[in-house]
């Protein structure tokens, strides 16, 4: 498989947990509707750990343009693969929500809150202010960012050997766990802009019944604030270890 499609496939699994949790709790008449936040973060750092699980050998598992560009802007990804992997996550993205909407299929029609269905695809913010929400995305995504590298610091594990392969990504679920619990409640943290623009996408073509608005007018935080967080966090990590 080619770090494309590993990203592609990678991003697309992570999107199939990921909002699948996410529609289990909010959609209606589902086993696990009402379930609470905690289900949801438990299940997004699941879907995160065993989404860098099965692509992580391949392309390295950014499922992350602002992982992704983070990396580049610290010279330690190419430029010249930052667009190709970008494409490949926002397309996962995509196919991952489109799978969640058929594994929830009668429960779209039985569900009459339109924010609960685009709630499934992308992330609403709790008090709607662009300021805060753009800063807590911003905020999540150095947490994120700035914790993988640390967690992957030769400090830690040395890169590339076997511990790092084989344990590495339950802790990069558990960072994503933490963010979530800590820093989630602002904005839904996407932290992630593939996680929320391929999503939204489908929300917008698919036919789901009373869904409403995609709310684009919001989208531009969940894409731009991870991407300025957590190019942040890498130079910091790297002005940190370098000292």
């Amino acid at each position: 498989m080619s770090p494309f499609l590993a990203e592609l496939f990678g991003t697309a699994f992570l999107i199939l947990l990921g909002d699948g949790v996410v529609a289990n709790v909010v959609l209606r008449e589902t086993r696990g509707h009402n379930s609470g936040w905690i289900v949801i973060t438990a299940g997004w750092a699941c879907a995160v750990t065993i989404a860098v699980y099965c692509v992580n050998s391949i392309s390295g598992a950014h499922l992350n343009p602002a992982v992704t560009i983070a990396l580049a802007a610290t010279g330690a990804f190419p430029w010249t693969q930052v667009l190709p992997y970008i494409v490949a996550q926002v397309l996962g993205g995509f196919l991952g929500a489109v799978i969640v909407w058929l594994a929830y299929l009668p429960h779209w029609s039985v569900t009459p809150e339109a924010d609960r269905k685009l709630a499934v695809f992308s992330t609403i913010p709790a008090i709607r202010k662009p300021g805060p929400n753009f800063l807590a995305e911003a905020i999540g995504s150095f947490a994120l960012v700035f914790g993988i590298l640390a967690v992957f610091s030769p400090g830690n594990f040395v890169p590339g050997s076997d511990l790092a392969k084989g344990f590495g990504p339950v802790l990069v679920g558990a960072i994503v766990w933490a963010v979530g619990l800590s820093l989630g409640g602002p904005t839904g943290y996407a932290i992630n802009p593939a996680r929320d623009l391929g999503p939204r996408i489908a929300h917008l073509v698919l036919p789901i019944p009373g869904k409403g608005s995609s709310d684009w007018a919001y989208s531009w935080i969940p894409i731009l604030g991870p991407i300025v967080g957590g190019v942040i966090a890498a130079f910091t990590y790297k002005l940190i270890w370098k000292a």
